[in-house]
């Protein structure tokens, strides 16, 4: 193991206060947020289990950077919307595409500054 992967190889948490790993040797039962949801899943409550660092030479963010992984034996599948709800949403977002001013749904989220449709706004430029 190089010396930038043994420094941040801590699996009992002794150095970093949660147990860490270098970049790809966490344990496979923990994973991060975005590996959660690909699969379906939610953390389900629980907190943050481990993290992975790294050193980063990205242009403008260098320095240490971090992933928090989660126990996917504690993991629950993501929630759905019930039917209900999402009326609520298709209702909600008609309201946000109808123009106040001309009554039709004009296929996008009016702009808030504007406050009504393109059309509406510039007349002259229809």
């Amino acid at each position: 193991m190089s010396r930038i992967r043994a420094r941040f190889w801590d699996p009992t948490g002794q150095r970093y206060g949660i147990p860490t790993y270098p970049w790809k040797m966490a344990p496979p039962h923990l994973l991060t947020l975005r590996q959660l949801a690909a699969e379906g899943l939610r953390p389900a409550g629980q907190g943050v289990q481990a993290q992975v660092l790294w050193r980063s030479r990205r242009y403008g963010a260098p320095g240490l950077r971090a992933a928090y992984l989660y126990d996917v034996r504690f993991a629950l599948p993501k929630r759905t919307a019930s039917p209900r709800q999402l009326a609520a949403l298709g209702k909600a977002n008609a309201a946000r595409r109808t123009c106040p001013e001309c009554l039709r749904d004009v296929g996008y989220v009016l702009p808030r500054h504007l406050g009504t449709c393109l059309d509406c706004a510039h007349p002259a430029a229809a």
